[in-house]
């Protein structure tokens, strides 16, 4: 053991267990399918979970027992008409619902009380969750549609009114929709979500989202209206990626029901049907890659509020639906997270304005504006600013086709009415851009006031955080954090702006780096989703998911599509829930039986390979193979896990045969070198755990060696960017892991940094002429490694959801101090330290419920592990 050891216990001034459990404990944070109170889950068996507060050094949950029911106060006093589970003498926080079948559109009640270590029962406070549809057979609303073709530019809105007689008691609206869409009700927007529904394979899986419009609903006349996008369900825009001919475009169309419950057990249903009006707007064109086109002189006050004269408006037609599957959107939504104002402002001339925003980001821009009747804006967004101060959009317009006159690339058009201040902000499109050019037909005055940018991204919670002595370590994890959300918009994409895709290598590189920070397993669980309908029946994936049918060439291997087995692993890994993974179980076999049908010796050239490099190139069969291993292993783990023998042993022989075939052809023994000797194709076999046992030594210290001789540089692409820090920090070279990560020169992660990037790049070099995106996700390993390393919080796979912490942190010469926190499913893990000379005070908090090992670092004098319990700890540690 560690000499010295010093554990400092918090408790509370208490004169007994009894009170404590009465005054401290208790179950919180109730989740039903990882959201909270959700509102319309379609799942039979929706899995519940919670966290226990509990201070007290070594608490924990010996029992629980979940009440559910549809009365919240017979929930409350402990009555469950649907499910009681009786005391359960376990320390699961996460069960899976086992009642009575749930039925559609109802509301449901639960609660759970646990035992703590004492013995002594707590109860949590009622929690909710409410059914959706449950099937499409339980819609009583009809596709709509306007009688325009998929070529017709005006956005469509609709309208109908409605009588209310009596007291509402609650509301729901049901809305399923191909293409985006916004609605109202008497004038007000519903919801605060942005870009609803996801993109997903509209003609495999369309989604529905609920919401609660009871406040919105008065005695009397009311009105609901709609206005629709064409998002990518009909994508207008030419681009390289085809998505114009996509197999399901069609003109956008929604299905609704408005659900009305009253107070006297009556309900009513208002649906979509032919009695809907429908007219073009001010909408006059929307893509979802270019920009979006508002005539505020064709705006009609009024129009989604009762008494408004339709007469003009036309009729609707039916329209088919999209796909046999209509299912809930349970996830978190895309919003308006974060307002920025312009921090600085160029005037070019009377009819141009440039406003840089400060940081590139993800979003949309709000502009409100008066003017001369007719006067045309033009607000263009780009990354970066020409000599001349104007936006440069040479790095990101390089894939698209259209027209640029008349749908110019990342450019909103506005056509000012003369009659007020008009306000513009665009429903049916985002951009990915620090600067914002404003270009007027007419001499136009305009301020900072004018204009507000909205950073806009999955609204995931923050789980993460990191804050050391070193302001570049502490930048490198904000400016990876913001490239994770501007890449994140209900599916992980490589970038927001070029293109928008959902390029599957980016999202497995970098999904540590998402679970570590945010709480995402509801965007994770819906892309795979996305993946299995996306899968051919041999087994391929695209390598952009979705996709409108480009993807599926001869380099969408394992080194990408690999997301099929990896993500799904790894959020068994962080939330101890399995079901994705269980969900995906059948998916990864295709997969990796396909591999194994055109790789019969376990090698593979199936991938892109160490995509963007600095200089030096990797062998494409070694890292593919790698990845068909680590597919591989990770199926064979599932098999085990979920108790499939025959498979369990068919493929561990497949993963040692793939191991045995890779070291054989590309691992010199004598030299320790695997292939050219590259910093990516020793990294890779190293972090992947595919180097014999007896030769990691050799193959780490060569791997040192490498980078030595670079001066503690990078030469890796992404592959190699995902693997070399955990290579080297895993094997006894942390130090100099950590030179390599806090490096400021070029080429190095810092680099970027100290030439003023807000956002991660695309590419090493900043004077790169192709793959030069500035807000890019693929090299997102770094902000995940520092809560490996300088936190050393990781999960344990013998106990995943960190059940049990494994806290192996690095005390790296030049840091003083450093705190690295982590919200895990079963609450807050701290990992804190202070350096003195050779002397480390080490402040750890363990969840209740939860425990810990303590690994000592490589320099650490002493190196016995450390079994903590939950609570507070303070270890003092000498360097050697």
């Amino acid at each position: 053991m560690i000499k010295n050891i010093i554990v400092t216990l918090i408790l509370a001034a208490v004169s007994s267990p009894a009170q404590v459990a009465a005054r401290e404990v208790q179950p919180i944070q109730l989740k039903c399918e990882h959201l909270v109170n959700p509102l319309g889950v379609d799942a039979q068996s929706p899995r519940l979970t919670w966290m226990l507060k509990d201070d007290r050094n070594g608490a924990r949950q010996s029992a629980y027992q979940i009440i559910v029911g549809t009365d919240s106060i017979q929930v409350l006093n402990g009555k469950g008409t649907l499910w009681n589970s009786g005391k359960q003498g376990s320390d699961e926080m996460l069960v899976a619902y086992n009642g009575k079948s749930l039925k559609p559109v109802t509301r449901y009640f639960w609660k759970v009380t646990v035992w703590d270590k004492d013995g002594n029962p707590s109860s949590s406070k009622v929690a909710a969750f409410e059914t959706g549809m449950m099937g499409i057979n339980h819609w009583k609303g009809t596709w709509i549609s306007d009688h325009n073709n998929i070529n017709h530019k005006s956005a469509p809105y609709f309208r109908k009114e409605f009588e209310v007689k009596k007291d509402v008691r609650y509301a729901r609206a049901y809305i399923a929709v191909a293409g985006l869409y916004e609605c109202s009700i008497n004038g007000d927007r519903v919801g605060d979500h942005q870009l609803d529904p996801m993109y997903t394979r509209f003609d495999r899986r369309t989604l529905y989202v609920t919401h609660d419009v009871t406040s919105q609903l008065k005695k009397g006349a009311n009105a609901i209206g709609m206005v629709l996008g064409n998002g990518w369900y009909n994508h207008q825009s030419l681009a390289v990626w085809d998505f114009h001919n996509a197999p399901w475009r069609a003109r956008p169309a929604f299905c609704l029901d408005l659900r009305i419950v009253y107070k006297d057990g009556t309900e009513e249903t208002i649906v979509s049907e032919r009695d809907w009006k429908t007219a073009s707007g001010p909408i006059t064109f929307n893509s979802i890659y270019t920009g979006e086109h508002y005539d505020a002189r064709l705006e009609q006050p009024g129009w989604d509020k009762p008494g408004f004269d339709d007469a003009k408006w036309g009729g609707v037609r039916y329209r088919s639906v999209p796909s046999n599957q209509v299912v809930a959107q349970l996830m978190v939504p895309i919003r308006l997270v974060t307002p920025y104002k312009p921090k600085l402002l160029k005037k070019i001339d009377w009819k141009t304005y440039v406003f840089d925003m400060g940081q590139n980001m993800s979003g949309v821009t709000r502009i409100s504006i008066k003017g001369p009747e007719g006067t045309i804006l033009k607000i263009k967004h780009g990354e970066r600013i020409h000599e001349s101060g104007r936006v440069d959009m040479s790095n990101i317009d390089v894939y698209y086709r259209g027209d640029k006159e008349a749908d110019p690339f990342q450019t909103d058009i506005l056509i000012l009415s003369g009659k007020k201040e008009d306000e513009f902000m665009p429903k049916f499109n985002y951009k990915g851009f620090r600067y914002i050019e404003v270009t007027s037909s007419e001499p136009i005055e305009m301020t900072e006031a004018n204009v507000t940018a909205y950073f806009t991204h999955s609204d995931v919670k923050p789980l993460g955080e990191v804050n050391t002595s070193v302001p570049l370590v502490n930048s490198l994890w904000k400016v990876t954090n913001n490239a994770y959300l501007s890449n994140l918009m209900g599916y992980p994409t490589d970038c927001p702006q070029r293109e928008k895709n959902g390029w599957t290598g980016d999202g497995h590189l970098a999904i540590e780096t998402a679970l570590y920070n945010f709480d995402g397993i509801t965007v994770y669980e819906k892309w795979l989703a996305d993946h299995r309908d996306e899968q051919q029946p041999n087994g391929v994936l695209p390598d952009i998911i979705p996709t409108g049918g480009w993807g599926y060439g001869t380099a969408n291997g394992l080194d990408w599509t690999s997301t099929i087995a990896i993500i799904p692993w790894q959020v068994y890994m962080f939330y101890g829930d399995s079901r994705l993974l269980e969900n995906c179980y059948e998916n990864i076999q295709r997969y990796v039986d396909y591999v194994d049908r055109i790789s019969p010796d376990g090698l593979t050239t199936f991938g892109r390979g160490d995509w963007v490099p600095v200089k030096t190139t990797s062998n494409l069969e070694l890292t593919s193979s790698v990845y068909f291993y680590t597919d591989a292993s990770i199926l064979a783990a599932a098999a085990q896990l979920f108790g499939r023998v025959e498979d369990h042993r068919r493929y561990t022989a497949l993963s040692q045969k793939i191991k045995d075939a890779i070291n054989k052809k590309f691992l010199n023994r004598t030299t320790g070198i695997y292939a050219g000797g590259s910093q990516t194709e020793l990294s890779v076999p190293l972090y992947w755990k595919v180097v014999p046992e007896n030769m990691i030594q050799k193959v780490a210290a060569n791997l040192n060696k490498k980078v030595e001789e670079t001066n503690f540089h990078l030469d890796v692409g992404v592959l190699g960017a995902k693997a070399l820090l955990n290579a080297l920090k895993e094997n006894g070279y942390e130090q100099s892991a950590y030179k390599v990560a806090v490096q400021d020169t070029y080429p190095s992660w810092g680099w970027w940094v100290v030439n003023g990037a807000t956002t991660l790049l695309e590419n090493w070099d900043l004077k790169a002429k192709r793959d030069i995106s500035d807000n890019h996700m693929m090299f997102g390993e770094i902000g995940g490694w520092f809560f490996k390393s300088v936190g050393g919080i990781l999960p344990d796979p013998r106990q995943p959801g960190f059940k049990n912490i494994l806290l192996r942190p690095i005390f790296p010469e030049g840091m003083d101090h450093a705190k690295v926190t982590h919200e895990s499913p079963y609450g807050t893990i701290v990992s804190g330290w202070t350096k003195l000379n050779k002397k480390v005070t080490y402040e750890v908090q363990i969840p209740a419920n939860a425990s810990a090992t303590f690994y000592p670092p490589a320099n650490a004098r002493d190196k016995g592990l450390v079994k903590l319990p939950a609570g507070k700890h303070t270890l003092q540690v000498t360097l050697l």
